[in-house]
């Protein structure tokens, strides 16, 4: 970057001698790189600025002549004291010339303040040389500043092209189509105000075209998404909690054309809910604004998702989490709770932790990674992967081994792919592990690591490995140490607590041991009949976006370490 900058300063200058003794000086490229798709022009010389591309940002220096005259080159709408020195390319969300061809403009998205978490669109405008002054310049006398050639249309058009790729590289999708369902009831209610203020800017100067639809009552986005004519749309956008997500994957789920729409229709969130576990995983915020970012430069990123098979014969799509025992009880038990936002869960846990409750229940088990070693060395091989693949340009997708993928080899057609293992009511296959458990406190399976702002249950969890992590913890602990259990999910340090027991695995059936007339199954949030319940992962089954190709929470303590045996394979 230093070197550009030298060269920065030494056109600066020069622009700045040739100003003070010619009034007129147009514009002028002073850098250009060939690309097989043309010249990409990376320093553009404007009469009061120049504007580089660095790696991942586009720097704005003001020449000295200009800014005597002006406090800044450039306006910025909405106002505010100075332009900008850079701004990244990831906050870049749309650039073009004007159709009179006097100006530039570069819509972005800012942060008020580092404390407020919250975007606004702005535009930097930059005044190019006007029609009468791109012909012949008269001849310079000797000793004159070297002469400066006019710029060319197709020189402006390269570069502002050249900002939009640096903006959306490759695999990021550029205008998505917007399917938007907005649930106006969501967690503390102001979904549609969230959206109206804080997301719809962002997207609107994404140049994305929008469909909103506002529910009217629960379970209406599962009829939506079924009816969606989803050659329309590129993504669909719940503006919510993590409820409507779990309604369109399974509207999308019951089409007859199932795996053709669960594999197109990219499945994203606006966090406007009490958990808003989606938004935290794929995004790494809770914060409307900063998500609607996220989607706009999102990768397009695998998804397993998990069929759920019930006693009476349903079968539902889960994306999130499949739970029973204390975490079950306080997902569903405090649903009266909603105005509470996410505190809900923080009182609703030491009301639950207080009483010591135990739930007896037999679970049987495909374990595919067993100990925390290994699953941490499991974790290091699909980020790797997916970091792999993202770099070069694709999809994330299959960076790492695990279970069925797509649900090929599982029967035929478009339709939601066939049960390997069956379903609840049928035998057990012989090579599962069943593990009694008399005195279970939690029983929690995660296919997402965040399942709320700060509560990272599933720290190894990765979006396409094929595999759920189950994590089960007794009952009859203390108070104390369940609470201190707690403390280690906000703390990082879950994983690794020794009260916990972890596995990935590909498939898993729960029964409870009494029929309890309260008693919770909870799936993705929502209540199910209490009830034996088997699940299975179907690898990469879903799609979505993501903020870099995989989970935004920072993996198990140590599993970016190089290990010996890594060192010694190098």
């Amino acid at each position: 970057m230093g070197d550009v900058r030298q060269l920065q300063d030494e056109h600066a200058a020069a622009i700045a001698k040739a100003s003070a003794q010619e009034p007129s000086i147009q514009a002028v490229t002073l850098q250009a790189t060939t690309s097989a798709s043309g010249k990409n022009v990376t320093i553009l010389e404007l009469p009061t600025v120049t504007l580089t591309c660095e790696k991942d940002h586009l720097v704005i220096q003001e020449h000295a002549a200009a800014t005597k005259k002006s406090r800044s080159c450039c306006s910025v709408t909405p106002s505010r004291r100075l332009a900008p020195g850079f701004v990244l390319f990831y906050n870049i969300l749309w650039a073009y010339i004007t159709p009179d061809r006097n100006y530039l403009r570069i819509d972005f998205a800012e942060e008020t303040s580092p404390k407020k978490h919250q975007l606004v669109v702005r535009q930097l405008e930059f005044p190019l040389p006007s029609a009468s002054l791109q012909g012949p310049r008269e001849r310079e006398p000797l000793l004159s500043p070297p002469s400066i050639p006019p710029v060319s249309a197709a020189t402006l058009d390269a570069f502002v092209a050249h900002v939009l790729d640096l903006a959306y590289p490759a695999p990021i999708q550029r205008r998505k189509r917007a399917w938007v369902l907005v649930n106006p009831h969501a967690g503390p209610g102001g979904a549609d105000k969230i959206f109206e203020k804080k997301v719809r800017p962002i997207f609107e100067a994404a140049r994305m075209p929008l469909t909103v639809v506002r529910t009217t009552y629960s379970g209406e986005a599962v009829t939506l998404a079924q009816d969606l004519d989803i050659s329309e749309y590129d993504i669909a956008i719940p503006c919510s909690g993590d409820g409507l997500p779990h309604e369109v994957f399974n509207g999308l789920s019951k089409r007859p054309d199932a795996r053709k729409a669960l594999s197109k229709l990219a499945v994203c969130h606006i966090p406007c809910g009490s958990g808003n576990a989606m938004s935290c995983n794929l995004y790494g915020t809770h914060r409307p604004s900063l998500a609607a970012l996220a989607i706009v430069k999102g990768v397009p990123t695998k998804l397993d998702l998990c069929s759920v098979t019930l006693q009476d014969g349903e079968r539902l799509t889960s994306f999130l989490s499949q739970a029973y025992g204390l975490i079950a009880d306080l997902d569903i038990t405090t649903e009266h709770l909603r105005w509470m936002g996410a505190a809900r869960f923080t009182y609703g846990f030491l009301t639950l932790a207080i009483r010591k409750k135990t739930y007896p229940c037999d679970v049987a088990m495909k374990v595919e990674v067993g100990g925390k070693e290994e699953i941490r060395g499991h974790y290091a091989r699909g980020v790797r992967g997916a970091e792999s693949e993202v770099g070069n340009g694709e999809a994330s997708g299959d960076g790492e081994e695990g279970g069925s993928n797509d649900g090929e080899g599982e029967g035929e057609g478009e339709g939601m792919p066939g049960l390997k293992y069956g379903t609840v009511n049928d035998e057990l296959p012989e090579d599962w592990e069943v593990v009694p458990h008399e005195k279970l406190g939690s029983f929690y399976c995660g296919n997402m690591a965040y399942m709320a702002p700060d509560a990272n249950f599933f720290s190894a969890a990765l979006a396409n490995d094929g595999l759920l992590d189950l994590i089960t913890t007794d009952g009859d602990i203390s108070l104390w140490k369940n609470i201190n259990l707690q403390l280690s999910v906000e703390s990082g340090h879950f994983f690794d607590n020794p009260l916990v027991s972890y596995r990935k695995v590909s498939a898993f059936r729960l029964t409870p041991r009494y029929q309890d007339p309260n008693g919770v199954i909870s799936i993705d949030g929502e209540a199910r009949p209490f009830a034996p319940f088997q699940v299975e992962v179907h690898k990469g089954l879903g799609l979505t976006l993501s903020k870099r190709g995989f989970f935004e929470a920072p993996g198990p303590h140590g599993w970016d370490k190089v290990t010996t045996t890594e060192r010694l394979m190098a």
